[in-house]
């Protein structure tokens, strides 16, 4: 390996260690499993590695890891729905969630579509303006706007 591509890993797991936290933080608000977040953040991180050559603006690196790591996340949700559980909830997962409103704010949140619920957790969980939200996800401003104001709708019939 020459000098210029040990500078580019360099720099690309640099840029991707100072994300880390927050991409973490993402996946755990999608998943609630450190280990399934833990996992999804390690996928996101590959895959962000091997299509790094794709990514043409050095200014949307965070915006792109972001979007990397939702595809992860909702990919895991999607196999978790085709595996059924067979082991028992334990003891103390089950006192964790103590609050009812927590537990009817999380079913509601999985009830909404996909596109609402996207919006409304990097808005509410990871603070995001609408501006980098419509970065993240590809989308203009306005669209980002209507998708939060409906989503806020569905939570509210939901709830």
């Amino acid at each position: 390996m020459n000098r210029t591509t040990l500078t580019e890993a360099e720099a690309f797991f640099e840029r991707l260690t100072a994300e880390q936290r927050k991409l973490y933080s993402i996946a755990y608000s999608y998943l609630r499993s450190e280990a399934d977040a833990l996992e999804a953040v390690q996928e996101a991180s590959y895959r962000a590695w091997v299509k790094r050559k794709k990514l043409k603006d050095p200014q949307s690196f965070t915006p792109w890891l972001i979007r990397i790591t939702i595809n992860c996340c909702m990919d895991e949700l999607r196999r978790k729905k085709r595996v059924f559980p067979v082991e028992e909830p334990q003891e103390g997962a089950v006192q964790e969630m103590k609050s009812s409103e927590r537990i009817d704010l999380q079913r509601a949140l999985e009830r909404m579509k996909p596109k609402y619920r996207h919006v409304v957790m990097l808005k509410y969980y990871q603070d995001m303006t609408s501006v980098e939200i419509a970065k993240v996800l590809g989308k203009p401003e306005g669209t980002i706007k209507t998708w939060l104001r409906e989503g806020l709708k569905q939570l509210r019939k939901y709830m």
